[in-house]
């Protein structure tokens, strides 16, 4: 495995690559750091580290997450890369159930450009929609996070008029559509899924924090909550490597459905005559089901939570309560919210009918079973066991975490990283840049990252690679020579700051 990365810096193109992402990845994570003029972010962090296990602080964690920590900062990227994600999911879901969508994604790259332009339209509406509510929110911020005492940690927004929210919506909008051009060129001229990386990028940011409440954790002063010693260190560390197993476990397996395919006479040529297999995956959903079902339970529970003090009405706040994370209904929900999520999703993307049709038409057929509307069938009958087994394996990593933050009070910081959303997105995205990369060091006749075997993609979208031509080496070094002067730069003014 060493000597696979150290052959993928002899490639030319794919050492191009390689620097090009990540001097692209950086200048995410500065626009990541960039405050927006006239907000005060310091009255939020302070919130957030008290209400880090109420549900204000579990809605600003679950989001943050994808941004990198940009919100906590009120930097100019803090909407991050979720409205590009949202509006590709819509028009995804949409193409499976509207005509027009579903014939236009049929007529090959131009109709697919044209599906991406409306997604780039649609990722603009939701920014204003998403960046009006976001300050205003911030100007209020009592509204949106309950306990949120503007005389106990002061004003977030330090300017207020109506200038000010024409410019942050701006400004939100640009950020957000500058990470959408990054992951663009990162999938088109870099290695890996632009957006994809973007997300996995912030996610890992949360690492120097983490491993500083770890340290803090197991080898703190005696005599505090902290310092559980090193045997419970061992036991931590053996159960993370036995979670990103499984996670990898599950993310790459399949159950491969054989396919015959008959002879057919073309010509003077016999064609056909070949066996192969069809892979079903056995999490097809990925980790959508699990942020569904986070999302949508958090929005009940802040409405019966505010109807509740608003009115009077005791009950509604009673069951408020019980909808926190550390409650049994709240586990109930998520867990059924889970299950139907990952059936919906399925239902919705797997199409046996058109597998069996157009197995059916390049004369192929699964032994045993006969050809159209049988084999629909049997597809259909095969994906819903494996969709079961996916959910349970999601509701397991999805509770992992609060297991660990509740029954053995490890920092949330640390816990999120034995599970949840992140891990699961973060295991899967590595997975499939690594395939990448095991892909040209094969074309080059070099040994890929395994002995036996190859590393699978997630989805066919993985399959398809990097689609555009890198950039030559003189251009992605002008590039990161101009980001590391950048990065200088910042470490000078850091510690002037720091010790000045």
């Amino acid at each position: 495995m060493f000597s696979a990365f150290t052959n993928s810096l002899k490639i030319p193109e794919l050492r191009s690559r390689i620097f090009y992402t990540l001097a692209l990845l950086f200048v995410a994570r500065v626009g990541c750091a960039i405050p927006l003029p006239g907000i005060d972010p310091l009255p939020l962090q302070v919130f957030f580290k008290q209400q880090s296990g109420g549900i204000s602080g579990a809605m600003i964690g679950l989001y943050s997450m994808f941004t990198g920590g940009a919100l906590l900062k009120g930097a100019v990227c803090s909407l991050g890369i979720m409205p590009y994600i949202s509006a590709s999911i819509i028009f995804q879901l949409m193409t499976a159930v509207v005509p027009s969508l579903s014939r236009l994604q049929q007529e090959g790259d131009v109709g697919r450009q044209k599906i991406t332009q409306y997604t780039r339209y649609a990722t603009v509406a939701i920014c204003i929609v998403q960046g009006t509510l976001t300050i205003l929110a911030l100007e209020n911020p009592a509204k949106l996070f309950p306990g949120y005492d503007i005389s106990t940690y002061g004003n977030i927004v330090i300017v207020g008029r109506i200038g000010f929210l024409i410019q942050s919506v701006v400004f939100l909008t640009a950020g957000t559509m500058l990470m959408m051009w990054l992951g663009e060129q990162i999938t088109q001229r870099g290695i890996g899924n632009g957006v994809s990386l973007l997300i996995t990028v912030g996610i890992l940011a949360n690492i120097p924090r983490a491993a500083a409440q770890t340290y803090q954790f197991f080898f703190g002063p005696i005599g505090t909550t902290a310092g559980h010693g090193t045997p419970l260190a061992v036991i931590m560390v053996l159960l993370f490597f036995l979670v990103t197993m499984g996670i990898i476990m599950v993310v790459q397996g399949q159950r491969k459905i054989p396919v015959q395919y008959a002879k057919r006479v073309v010509g003077n040529k016999v064609m056909g005559g070949q066996s192969s297999f069809l892979p079903l995956k056995v999490n097809y959903s990925g980790v959508m089901p699990v942020i569904f079902a986070q999302a949508i339970l958090l929005f009940p529970q802040q409405i019966m939570s505010q109807l509740g003090a608003a009115f009077n009405l005791r009950f509604l706040s009673e069951f408020s309560v019980n909808l926190l994370r550390g409650h049994w209904t709240y586990y109930a929900g998520n867990v059924f919210l889970i299950l139907f999520f990952s059936y919906f999703w399925v239902s919705v993307m797997f199409k046996p009918i058109q597998i069996a049709d157009d197995l059916k038409k390049y004369g192929g057929y699964i032994p045993g079973v006969r050809p159209g509307e049988p084999t629909a069938q049997f597809l259909d009958f095969i994906m819903t066991r494996l969709t079961l087994a996916g959910a349970i394996f999601l509701t397991i990593i999805a509770v992992m975490p609060d297991i660990l933050l509740f029954e053995l009070n490890v920092p949330s910081g640390v816990a999120y990283f034995f599970g949840g959303t992140g891990m699961l997105i973060t295991v899967g995205v590595i997975l499939d840049t690594m395939r990448q990369i095991e892909t040209f060091l094969l074309q080059r006749h070099y040994d890929g990252f395994l002995k036996k075997g190859r590393i699978r993609a997630r989805s066919a979208n993985a399959q398809a690679g990097a689609l555009g031509d890198a950039l030559d080496l003189k251009a992605v070094g002008k590039l990161c020579l101009t980001v590391g002067s950048i990065f200088l730069f910042g470490i000078v003014i850091w510690a002037a700051r720091r010790w000045g």
